[in-house]
């Protein structure tokens, strides 16, 4: 198994994650430490607030040459992107060039607000239109903005849904989670992390919390 994290915010000066390649570093170092042998970093795509998907992945690009840059043993990071799911975000041209590096993966994540029909038809048309494979982002988060029927909807399409760490410290999300994997639904693992203080690698919550079988089982779906 190769434990792998599959949401973070680890690049340096790119969104409201690590703020420094020192903290990028330091990030890595932590989640090495807690048996993480492989990174995805999620940095944000806003797409109202980016000029276009090209120049995204420049900056996307220099945040992790500056990275590399101050340590070269650094290795074993996918580049990837967290895409907000917004009105339009379907029909915008390139945006499977922002899945997961050498996969048909992408992250998406909801919007903190009403659920609406809208939403699942762009997440199904970014799908058919690409070919790609849905992640939808901390999928527990969304209990506090959904009704329970609302919630059963979007668990009916057919995606995979990551779990952020930090739900097994909550009794109503790891309830929620363990229900979700119980029932066989496709999960996979990340941190979210953003930074060494407020929001650091977590991976001790996991391993404590989760059986090494399902674990095994989201680190696999990368391959």
């Amino acid at each position: 198994m190769i434990l792998t994290d599959y949401h973070c915010h680890v690049l340096p000066e790119i969104d409201d994650g690590s703020d420094s390649v020192e903290t990028s570093l330091a990030m890595i170092g932590t989640m090495k430490n807690q048996g993480v042998e492989r990174i995805v970093a999620t940095p944000h795509f806003y797409a109202h607030r980016e000029k276009s998907i090209e120049s995204y992945i420049d900056k996307r690009r220099k945040s992790y040459e500056k990275l590399i840059g101050a340590n070269p043993a650094v290795k074993d990071i996918r580049l990837g992107a967290e895409v907000a799911v917004e009105h339009g975000i379907s029909e915008l041209d390139g945006l499977d060039k922002l899945s997961f590096q050498e996969t048909n993966m992408i992250m998406l994540e909801l919007p903190y607000k009403n659920y609406a029909k809208w939403i699942s038809e762009e997440i199904y048309n970014i799908s058919c239109r690409y070919g790609l494979k849905i992640i939808l982002a901390h999928i527990h988060r969304y209990m506090n903005f959904y009704t329970k029927s609302q919630m059963s909807e979007i668990l009916e399409m057919n995606v995979i849904f990551q779990i952020n760490n930090e739900a097994f410290s909550s009794f109503k999300d790891r309830r929620f989670v363990k229900k979700l994997i119980k029932d066989g639904y496709p999960v996979v693992f990340g941190s979210d992390s953003h930074n060494m203080t407020s929001r650091p690698p977590n991976w001790d919550i996991l391993l404590k919390k989760v059986d090494s079988e399902t674990i095994e089982k989201s680190c696999s779906l990368l391959d």
